[in-house]
């Protein structure tokens, strides 16, 4: 009670005692206008926040690699009662209601399914991310020496700044396939008393050639190589001594040989660990966050589904980063072959157009990341059509480049949709585009699959630093993504 013996709260005029009271001018922005919100300021289960992004920073941590992800995945569905497609199909099964069935492509995607109560030809709720990120690939032909020096050649993968991966530490993931047709699982430079590589840099002494260059020019690719190792083998007779030596320690360990090294696949990716970012631990700082953010929150959200009104379907595709191409990227067949398999298990009489229809009458959240607005570089974004750090899950009506070139462009029916559904279900979201018009811009798999005839919309989780080695992302928009994936497997119309 205040002096005048009057409660604090007036509720005839909606305000406080001693707040001041709003002019009808703000009243009528506060019922017409629009703003967007701090996602930690409608959070009021913030432990679950940390909670659930602690596991998925151990995701990111065990998943560093497509084919990494695509192990984890499979692992944690078969917990929860996830069945094998292909073995169901082997074993002339059929599927019903509340079934849960997954199908990994080739060790590098994974497509994954819950069965709803509807038909399939009355269409999905899908939503689709990649598991693949920006990275060095090692050469097939990777090892030499030069000056008592043993290196890797690369090729770097998808699009870096070159920069960024020079002179941090590095570490050494994939699969070698040896003669015999054995597969041998590679993984250095994560564990505490692994060695680890890096790229060497150039002091900036003897760098004034090199920084007088464009930043385009300055750091040739050719010249990206890792430093393996530098003791040589003890024989005089033998010319490249230290290349012998590692090639030594690696038959020892692995029983290759260098031939081997032409059936391999070898990703050098940073060998550091996702950490907490802040004083007040807000934000996540890894590698691999572009799109393991979006996977790791899409498969979670299926994970909580039960016995949906619509089949819910997680994508997770391989070669987005370099434009989903191949036959474990979102141009190729998997997701219409999935889609067949599921028409063809569910339904008495199976016929094509149950599967065109099933495509026609689905819908695709496209789970991609988004840049985020960076305070410290301006003039990149329309700050009015931007997605923020911290402000929920970013929605794309567009992506593309420019002219909208390589956009699917969502129609309005769909956001309505998208919207309602978010809303309804609080969820803490804004829209986006991929920053200024003229600037550039990018892709995702949005357009592949709509080429399918799905409706489909980006939306996904805003990122700092996107494509450097070590991306940030908020905790309040990793979570605000789950909880949006999974209103709408369970909630959309």
């Amino acid at each position: 009670m205040n002096d005048l013996n009057l409660p604090n709260f007036l509720p005839e005029r909606g305000i406080y005692v001693g707040e001041k009271e709003k002019s009808k001018g703000q009243k009528l922005m506060d019922e017409i206008g629009y703003k967007t919100s701090n996602a930690w300021e409608k959070i009021s289960d913030r432990e679950n926040v940390f909670s659930y992004c602690e596991d998925y920073k151990y995701f990111l941590n065990v998943g560093k690699t497509e084919r990494e992800c695509v192990k984890e995945v499979i692992k944690r569905a078969e917990k929860l009662g996830f069945k094998d497609l292909d073995k169901v199909i082997k074993d002339k099964q059929t599927l019903n209601t509340g079934d849960k069935v997954y199908r990994n492509i080739k060790n590098k995607a994974i497509i994954l399914a819950v069965v709803g109560k509807k038909p399939l030809e009355d269409g999905t709720r899908m939503i689709g991310a990649h598991i693949d990120a920006p990275r060095i690939d090692i050469k097939q032909n990777p090892l030499y020496e030069n000056t008592d020096m043993a290196f890797f050649k690369t090729h770097y993968y998808g699009g870096i700044k070159k920069y960024q991966w020079l002179a941090i530490p590095l570490s050494l993931h994939g699969v070698i396939i040896k003669k015999n047709g054995e597969t041998v699982e590679v993984n250095i430079g994560e564990d505490e008393n692994d060695p680890v590589f890096t790229i060497t840099d150039l002091l900036p002494h003897l760098a004034k050639d090199q920084m007088e260059k464009k930043l385009s020019e300055a750091f040739s690719a050719e010249a990206m190589n890792v430093l393996v190792g530098s003791i040589p083998y003890d024989d005089k007779e033998v010319k490249e001594k230290v290349k012998l030596n590692i090639l030594n320690m690696l038959n020892e360990k692995y029983d290759i040989t260098e031939e081997d090294f032409l059936t391999a696949e070898l990703e050098i990716v940073p060998a550091f660990k996702a950490k907490d970012v802040g004083f007040d631990r807000s934000m996540i700082g890894a590698y691999g966050q572009d799109d393991r953010v979006c996977a790791y929150t899409s498969v979670t959200a299926l994970f909580d589904v039960q016995d949906p009104e619509y089949t819910a379907v997680c994508v997770l595709t391989d070669k987005e980063e370099i434009g989903s191409v191949g036959n474990t990227g979102a141009e190729s067949k998997i997701l219409e072959d999935f889609m067949a398999d599921l028409c063809y298990l569910t339904s008495d009489n199976y016929s094509d157009i149950i599967l065109r229809r099933c495509l026609s009458n689905s819908i695709m959240l496209s789970a991609d990341v988004n840049a985020a607005v960076d305070p410290n570089f301006e003039g990149t974004h329309d700050k009015y059509n931007a997605a923020y750090l911290g402000k929920g899950l970013a929605i794309l009506k567009f992506s593309g480049s420019r002219g909208k070139s390589g956009a699917s462009d969502a129609h309005a029916e769909l956001l309505a949709k998208i919207r309602k559904v978010f809303n309804e279900n609080d969820v803490t979201w804004h829209t986006s585009e991929l920053g200024a018009v003229d600037k550039g811009g990018g892709g995702t798999i949005a357009m592949f699959i709509a080429n399918l005839g799905v409706d489909v919309v980006d939306c996904g989780v805003p990122v700092l630093s996107m494509h450097a080695p070590f991306e940030i992302t908020s905790k309040a928009d990793v979570y605000s993504a789950y909880k949006g994936y999974k209103a709408f497997y369970k909630k959309l119309d």
